[in-house]
């Protein structure tokens, strides 16, 4: 199989979360994902190669996905999320888009959406299981699909100057449809198990 690569540009200073102490989360990440890392900590150019032993190409995406995620402010562990599953996804918000150039307006940008001592963020957090991480131009997300979405739909209404507090009726409503949701999937599950029983 040829041996991919992609490219990844890491902010400077996150470079040493991306290799973790004596470089466990580098070396975590090229095991679980038969990836070699080439790091530059001075430009913070980041090659992601498949080893000859990689089974399965997409396994660059992932690779790419978690380094971005760390690059964005994510911690390794909440960055290792993407690994879990198919249906983790990593989302991207680049403020820039809104605030322009202009230095206030993002960092009111990023005051509301983490809150007076971090309980916006916290309350997006815990009403859609997604984590976020605030860094840079950027608002990320990671989650399942579903708990992203809800997650992108809650700060871009923030970042649309909505009241916290409509925000926090919009996500506790998402939050029962994703209860709901989440169950009518167990019990479909359940009866399939019964039939095949």
């Amino acid at each position: 199989m040829e041996r991919g690569s992609a490219f990844v540009k890491v902010p400077k200073e996150r470079i040493g979360a991306l290799i973790g102490p004596e470089g466990h989360v580098k070396t975590s990440l090229e095991k679980r994902l038969s990836v070699e890392l080439q790091i530059n900590s001075q430009t913070g150019d980041v090659e992601i190669t498949l080893t000859p032993t990689a089974q399965d190409p997409t396994v660059l995406f992932r690779a790419k996905e978690v380094v971005t995620a760390i690059g964005r402010g994510f911690s390794p562990e909440h960055a290792f999320r993407l690994l879990l599953d198919d249906e983790t996804v990593l989302e991207v918000i680049d403020l820039r888009e809104t605030a322009g150039k202009s230095q206030s307006e993002m960092k009111r940008l990023k005051g509301r959406i983490i809150g007076k001592e971090g309980k916006t963020r916290r309350i997006i957090e815990e009403l859609t299981e997604a984590n976020i991480s605030v860094y840079g131009h950027t608002v990320s997300v990671i989650g399942t699909i579903d708990q992203a979405e809800v997650a992108k739909e809650a700060i871009q209404m923030l970042i649309r100057g909505s009241l916290h507090g409509t925000v926090y009726r919009f996500l506790h409503r998402k939050r029962r449809d994703l209860k709901k949701k989440k169950m009518e999937l167990w019990e479909t599950r359940t009866e399939d198990w019964r039939l095949e029983a």
